[in-house]
């Protein structure tokens, strides 16, 4: 029995690098090296934020817009809530080719104003048209994030 015991430990304590490596390996780290935990979901953020004025969470989200500029920050959502992210004391960038795909990242979520001079400086970030640029004159309630690591599937 101790036997048994033994060699399910031994086991356990060799594949258990293997398989983080394995899920490591698909994945592009930028930033705070992070592991790949249970991460939630922007929509499931919500909820977090309706008790707390900020949280700290690992997330799990499909790259829509990233800084064309730089990769200095990135848009990133599920089926039904989108966020907007920077990276801790711009530290780090990401590449800027990754829209579409998946991204794990940890960080602070927390919701802001965002005035419209920020806003229109992430549009001619993005590569909006200067007319799509004016258009802008409204602030925008919105959860932003601040990340600390993210990982980008390959």
């Amino acid at each position: 029995m101790k036997k048994s015991i033994l060699c399910i430990g031994l086991l356990i304590g060799l594949l258990g690098p293997v398989v983080l490596s394995q899920t490591m390996e698909e994945y592009e780290s930028f930033g705070e090296v992070i592991q790949s935990k249970e991460a939630i979901a922007p929509s499931d953020l919500i909820d977090k934020l309706n008790d707390a004025d900020s949280v700290q969470v690992t997330l799990k989200a499909q790259v829509d817009e990233v800084c064309q500029m730089k990769g200095c920050w990135m848009q990133v959502s599920d089926d039904q809530h989108s966020l907007f992210v920077k990276f801790k004391d711009y530290g780090f960038f990401v590449p800027k080719d990754i829209a579409g795909k998946e991204v794990i990242m940890e960080g602070i979520a927390f919701q802001q104003i965002t005035s419209v001079e920020d806003l229109r400086h992430y549009a001619k970030d993005a590569g909006q048209t200067q007319a799509e640029i004016d258009k802008i004159v409204d602030p925008k309630e919105e959860i932003s994030f601040v990340a600390n690591g993210v990982l980008v599937k390959k």
